[in-house]
């Protein structure tokens, strides 16, 4: 069978978290430059069995995120995950990455949230400049913690607009704190010009995709997904064109499908909405940007045509400028004018 190569399909990767974009073999490496010792689930039996189906299979998988994140000791760790979170990326035909980070969850190790964040853009900078690809920041808030923490971080975020952070997140278990409470550090970010873009309608229904558009005026949804229980809520994501995040492989690794045919990417798609594939954490969920355009391939039975459709939505959904967005969609075209030969995936 003839196809395209979905890896050199050009494409925006809009949902990709700090630690876990690391690779697995660095992650080893670097825990016994520092001496941490990872369990089984992240060195032997890799990746690992994850799901986060109740309140203990979270807990699990936070647990987990977490000795990836106690790794990362020194200022050339930082820099050599963000340059190979670049590399990866490009190698999966990415040409816009926006990576998320929570800079709390670092400051304890280098030196503050502000010496941390300054460090991640640098390494940003320079991993642009080695890899020819965009990578811009998302400073995102942690549900679990508390809104006025939020507001710092929000205020953080809006310092550098225009220096390399683009938006403003909120990540964590769905089921834990409330989102609307979180509304005026959105509020000071947007404000300041950055993106709104917070996770919701993964762990829980719909209802938090609403809040999200309500209650923090998002821009874009972090996966997102559920909302297709809600044909009123969708239609309404539609009709604004807020764009999904959609992550197939972490939507069921984490539970919240139990098959990968199970997750709504079709139907979102005919549906009319705008889409941008996302790995997630490739760290814990073992597959990057390409495979999630494969599984739409084989999975769902996306098109070539199809699948251009998806990486220009990715583009348009980024924060790129204009001009940016018109040279990578012309690109995508022209991807769909190559010949199909037999794909290298």
């Amino acid at each position: 069978m003839t196809q395209r190569d979905l890896r050199v399909l050009p494409k925006a990767h809009l949902h990709l978290h700090f630690s876990g974009s690391m690779r697995h073999l660095t992650l080893v490496e670097l825990a016994d430059k520092h001496g941490v010792r990872l369990p089984d689930a992240l060195r032997t039996e890799w990746p690992p069995d994850l799901s986060a189906a109740d309140e203990r299979g979270w807990f699990r998988f936070q647990r987990l995120y977490d000795i990836a994140r106690s790794v990362l000791r020194t200022e050339d760790d930082v820099r050599r995950l963000v340059r190979e979170a670049a590399e990866d990326d490009r190698a999966d035909g990415s040409r816009w990455l926006e990576i998320q980070v929570d800079p709390s969850g670092y400051a304890g190790r280098f030196h503050g949230i502000t010496e941390f964040t300054d460090l991640v853009l640098d390494a940003a900078r320079d991993a642009a400049a080695s890899t020819g690809i965009a990578v811009q920041v998302i400073i995102a808030a942690n549900r679990t913690r508390h809104p006025l923490d939020a507001r710092i971080l929000a205020r953080l975020a809006a310092q550098y607009v225009g220096r390399g952070v683009v938006g403003f997140g909120l990540s964590n278990d769905e089921r834990r704190g409330t989102t609307s409470e979180f509304a005026p550090a959105f509020r000071i970010a947007r404000n300041a010009g950055l993106l709104a873009a917070p996770h919701g309608g993964e762990l829980c229904g719909p209802a938090t995709v609403r809040t999200c558009l309500d209650e923090l005026g998002a821009g874009r949804i972090g996966h997102g997904v559920r909302s297709v229980e809600d044909p009123e809520l969708l239609k309404r994501v539609v009709d604004a064109q807020v764009a999904l995040e959609v992550c197939p492989a972490s939507n069921v690794s984490l539970g919240v499908y139990r098959h990968p045919e199970d997750v709504p990417l079709r139907r979102l798609y005919e549906a009319g909405a705008r889409i941008a594939l996302g790995a997630d954490d490739p760290l814990l969920f073992g597959s990057r940007l390409a495979e999630q355009y494969e599984t739409a391939r084989t999975v769902h039975s996306f098109t070539d045509e199809e699948l251009a459709d998806l990486a220009r939505s990715s583009i348009l959904a980024a924060t790129a400028p204009p001009d940016v967005q018109k040279s990578l969609i012309a690109d995508i075209d022209n991807w769909l004018k190559t010949p199909a030969t037999v794909s290298s995936y």
